[in-house]
């Protein structure tokens, strides 16, 4: 016969066993819900890595940065402050020599230079450069530097607009050369070409000017090797600071003017 005894021992360890039983199993299902757990993440983690390798990310990543940081946009140039030019072709002209001086040495000469920039007034010195007036009377009336363009702007060191060559290189003429001249003005001190001058370009040898010349639209250092010849008007000098305003294309202080600089019509008139 079971004592009481013995019967509470038996009890205790059916207990114990159900209490074993049931933690077993409770390991099983948590071992079981870990192992489904960690494959749905895999299957998200290998999604998202097809995603991304085949570029769906990729480019919504791309959208976003995009919105974030604007492509820059490129520096607005400047408005052209001058008009278009008057119709018409440049005349292709060459002459073997320098044309006889026909001009009235002791007359006054005056030249305009009609641009699309705006009229340039220039007074002529006759007596002093007659050559170099004698020459520009003489290819003005040919038409010479009708429609020809104003081919450099220099803004550093020298501040001048040159002019006058109808292949718009640098390199073109009339053919012939004409003497230096003026080269003592009084208008030329300490090696400084002065605002307002106009002066004869050359190849930096003696006597090789053509038709080139230019404009000085501020003081300049530059020895006296060009030739003097003229001196442009107040309002003449408002149409080259607006020229100069415009800038030059290489940025680096010598270049094509960023204005379209063109002569329309060159005249001499004599008064």
């Amino acid at each position: 016969m079971v004592t009481q005894e013995q019967r509470k021992r038996q009890l205790a360890r059916e207990k114990f066993l159900r209490q074993q039983q049931r933690r077993t199993a409770a390991r099983r299902k948590a071992r079981m819900r870990n192992s489904v757990i960690a494959s749905v993440l895999g299957v998200i983690l290998v999604g998202s890595l097809a995603l991304y390798t085949t570029g769906v990310l990729n480019d919504d990543d791309k959208a976003a940065s995009a919105e974030a940081t604007p492509s820059p946009e490129a520096p607005s140039k400047a408005p052209d402050p001058c008009e278009k030019p008057a119709s018409g072709k440049v005349k292709t002209q060459s002459w073997k020599k320098e044309p006889a001086v026909t001009i009235d040495k002791s007359a006054t000469y005056t030249m305009n230079l009609a641009t699309t920039c705006g009229d340039i007034g220039i007074a002529l010195k006759t007596s002093a450069a007659p050559h170099t007036v004698n020459s520009f009377n003489f290819l003005a009336g040919k038409g010479y530097f009708d429609h020809t363009k104003c081919h450099r702007l220099t803004t550093n060191g020298i501040y001048v607009l040159q002019c006058g060559d109808p292949t718009g290189s640098g390199s073109g003429g009339p053919g012939y050369t004409i003497p230096d001249e003026n080269l003592k003005d009084k208008s030329l001190k300490n090696n400084v070409y002065p605002a307002g001058t106009i002066a004869m370009a050359n190849t930096g040898q003696a006597h090789t000017g053509g038709s080139q010349f230019f404009l000085v639209y501020q003081d300049s250092q530059l020895p006296p090797s060009y030739t003097p010849f003229g001196t442009v008007s107040e309002s003449g000098m408002k149409v080259l600071k607006k020229i100069a305003g415009a800038g030059e294309s290489t940025g680096q202080g010598d270049g094509a003017p960023n204005a379209t600089v063109v002569i329309d019509k060159a005249t001499v008139t004599k008064s």
